[in-house]
């Protein structure tokens, strides 16, 4: 698709025009209105990054581990980019990567439920590859982090075998060990950060994210835990 307004609503229209199996791709070249979370948008330059969408029909996750979608998919893009750079490379809760504490994948994951299952599952993933400028100080890219141009088709076929490893993983019932990977490649995990809830600026310790996804903050010496709207780190 050479340009669309966004992956994961074209993925979802198409789901409900015709049956598509799992681990169809939807991808394009520009996507231009690219959502993330938090009702954020998406910056990206056409045809200079990866932007697409993953269908999944992954029936066999129950209600209470569907996070578990998220730590997979952050998991694998992680570890393309580890086999790319050297740098550091972190998940920032829930799911986006950063790259020397600069953002360089998105990841937006919208589930459909039916009875006490996840009856189907688009993964959205932006990942800058050969953008080199950014309206944000915060962003980065592939491209600008090992100093040269990427060719898409094959970085896309890399990050989908990465994506694979990861949810034969889950399929396999590896809850453990994806959730002790996760938390080791956590940013923040365990330091003294500074966070933004209602309106109210707090220090606190990360100390886990549970069963539900929620961030576990030690603030005060009392253990808080934040469902996705209800936190953000101050910076």
């Amino acid at each position: 698709m050479p340009e669309c307004h966004s992956t994961n609503s074209l993925t979802s229209e198409l789901t409900s025009q015709s049956s598509l199996s799992d681990g169809t791709v939807v991808i394009t070249s520009n996507q231009t209105a690219g959502r993330g979370q938090r009702g954020n948008t998406w910056e990206t330059d056409a045809g200079a990054n990866l932007t697409f969408s993953i269908l999944l029909k992954p029936i066999f996750i129950s209600l209470g581990n569907q996070f578990f979608l998220t730590i997979v998919t952050s998991l694998a893009v992680s570890d393309f980019l580890k086999t790319q750079s050297a740098k550091e490379i972190k998940i920032k809760w829930p799911n986006d990567i950063l790259v020397n504490k600069k953002k360089c994948c998105g990841i937006l994951i919208e589930n459909s439920i039916q009875a006490a299952s996840i009856k189907q599952s688009i993964v959205g993933i932006g990942l800058n590859i050969n953008q080199k400028k950014f309206t944000s100080s915060l962003a980065t890219s592939l491209a600008i982090v090992a100093q040269r141009d990427f060719d898409l088709n094959e970085v896309l076929n890399a990050l989908l075998v990465k994506f694979e490893n990861r949810y034969l993983q889950l399929r396999a019932g590896k809850y453990e060990a994806l959730k002790k990977e996760y938390l080791e490649n956590l940013f923040g995990l365990g330091e003294l950060r500074a966070f933004i809830s209602n309106d109210e600026k707090f220090e606190g310790i990360i100390e886990n994210v549970n069963e539900n996804g929620e961030l576990a903050v030690s603030v005060n010496g009392k253990r808080k835990n934040f469902r996705l709207k209800e936190i953000s780190f101050d910076c």
